[in-house]
């Protein structure tokens, strides 16, 4: 340390690196609390009005945040509301047409972090009996309006915010007759990639579920479906199929945790490993 003619003490360099370093150690733990506080987040859930997506809302509304949850379904997304206490807003949006969702997002506003959770019953069938139309179909709403999304969302999303997708076990571990479920989930992974790329710092990241107990099976009579669960959660290594509310905290971790990007978080109950 060093002594102005005034009698004032001047640093030298080597001490006032040293404090700009703590400086700068402090700034990133602001933020990386910044990252985990959800207080006063806005979080918006495409597919936010059952399901995992709505079990996302419950858990960020939980942690202090506003949830913007949006479905194609009025009544059900008029009920999620209700169960959330007043502390989300509701839309009822069509995912399949790309006007209404860039309207969506210009007219909410700037907020925190995206989750796509919207989806339809896969159907499942041996490649000669596909039928082309209907598999196009799913690729749009599981593809395309995820796209459509991302690119009239990310403008909107503020600094350290993020965005985590969905996709699935069956792109990882594929059985016969699964082709276009298979290749959605496959597709998305590799989408979840480039976005973290093109989009960075904004950081991207996507949850891989295994067999959910979820209304995504309500095309099956009560009876076969509770047969399915019991039937895939013995071959699971876990012994049981998944929870909503377990899959969630997935894409609570991947809003909290600042350092992930690019990331496919599975939560399968072992599923590729059996």
């Amino acid at each position: 340390m060093g002594r102005m003619r005034d009698g004032s003490q001047l640093l030298e360099c080597g001490d006032g690196s040293r404090l700009q370093e703590e400086e700068n150690a402090m700034t990133q733990e602001e933020q990386i609390e910044n990252h985990r506080e959800l207080s006063l987040k806005r979080i918006v859930v495409l597919g936010g009005s059952s399901g995992i997506g709505l079990a996302v809302a419950q858990q960020v509304v939980a942690g202090g945040a506003r949830a913007i949850i949006a479905s194609s379904n009025p009544d059900r997304v008029k009920q999620a509301v209700a169960t959330l206490g007043g502390k989300a807003e509701g839309h009822t949006l069509d995912l399949s047409n790309e006007r209404d969702i860039e309207n969506f997002f210009q007219g909410i506003g700037d907020f925190d972090h995206l989750v796509f959770t919207a989806g339809d019953t896969l159907q499942l069938s041996e490649l000669l009996a596909t039928d082309l139309t209907k598999a196009r179909q799913a690729f749009e709403l599981r593809y395309w309006a995820v796209l459509a999304a991302v690119k009239y969302a990310s403008p909107h999303i503020r600094k350290d915010g993020s965005i985590v997708l969905t996709t699935g076990v069956a792109g990882r571990r594929p059985h016969k007759g699964w082709t276009v479920a298979a290749s959605i989930c496959g597709t998305i992974e590799a989408l979840t990639r480039a976005l973290a790329v093109e989009l960075a710092p904004v950081r991207v990241n996507a949850v891989c579920p295994g067999v959910v107990r979820t209304n995504l099976w309500q095309n099956m009579n009560a009876d076969a479906r509770e047969q399915l669960y019991e039937s895939v959660g013995k071959s699971l290594l876990v012994g049981r199929v998944g929870e909503a509310s377990e899959i969630a905290r997935a894409y609570l971790f991947l809003i909290q945790e600042g350092y992930s990007t690019g990331q496919t978080v599975v939560v399968d109950g072992g599923a590729e490993l059996v």
